[in-house]
């Protein structure tokens, strides 16, 4: 059976570490789905995550506006408006903004992640 979600009725997450802000799109609450999961993700400038990785999941960034820098292993991706990218299962990565404009992506998993794994816990 069909279901739309309109936008003000999305969970929205605020981060702890700094301003980054998270729209839950597809979730296991919002569509009762665990073999796909996507957010909406808003890194302000000067926004950085914590280096994680995620068990078991392929993890795909679409990038909506501004740019970032995506770190995974020892690579390092410089991102704009369209570009797309992937990171394996339990690939350690991290996003930051150094710019002066807000970075907005969508991102998938699939499956939905079982856990994700903070290298460093007291850094999230």
């Amino acid at each position: 059976m069909a279901k739309a979600i309109r936008a003000a009725d999305l969970p929205r997450l605020q981060s702890t570490r700094d301003t980054r802000a998270r729209i839950d799109l597809v979730t296991e609450e919002t569509f009762g789905l665990t073999d796909l999961k996507a957010d909406h993700i808003t890194y302000h400038p000067g926004d950085t995550a914590a280096a994680h990785y995620h068990l078991d999941c392929k993890h795909f960034f679409f990038v909506q506006a501004g740019n970032g820098i995506l770190y995974a292993g020892e690579e390092t991706f410089e991102l704009g408006p369209g570009d797309v990218a992937l990171i394996e299962e339990n690939e350690v990565h991290w996003f930051e903004n150094p710019n002066d404009e807000d970075f907005t992506f969508i991102e998938l998993w699939v499956p939905a992640p079982r856990e994700t794994v903070w290298v460093d816990p007291d850094d999230i």
